[in-house]
């Protein structure tokens, strides 16, 4: 008897790497400004509270169902969002050593960080197009 594999969910849009480097770099300023969140269920419950100004998800998550159910819920609450190619990079981002499957950049008052988090979300929403 053969074992029937599920087809695998695509991650998409995916970031090319001159803007994965520079959603990257975003996320590691919105740590010293502590607006960055991580983990999948942060992320869930910010997208909730309605506080989440973009989302970046890691594309080698296994199994990609773990992040499947954030980009619905993005798209439900008209939050930005979009894939880098692996969770350690995105880990490295976050400031930590271990590998993290979602991220979100948080709103704050009066942020320094606004003009920036307006671009980058006009750079990931060109990726829709």
């Amino acid at each position: 008897m053969q074992k029937v594999e599920a087809p695998r969910i695509k991650p998409s849009p995916i970031a090319d790497a001159k803007l994965q480097t520079k959603i990257l770099d975003l996320l590691r300023q919105a740590l010293n400004y502590k607006q960055l969140k991580k983990g999948a269920n942060e992320v869930l419950k910010n997208l909730d509270k309605g506080i989440c100004e973009l989302v970046i998800l890691a594309a080698d998550c296994d199994p990609i169902e773990i992040v499947a159910n954030i980009p619905i819920k993005c798209e439900e609450k008209n939050v930005s969002y979009c894939f880098v190619s692996t969770q350690a990079s995105l880990g490295r981002a976050c400031g930590i050593s271990r590998p993290v499957v979602a991220a979100s950049i948080v709103q704050s008052e009066g942020s320094q960080l606004r003009t920036q988090i307006i671009e980058m979300k006009d750079l990931i929403d060109q990726l829709f197009i």
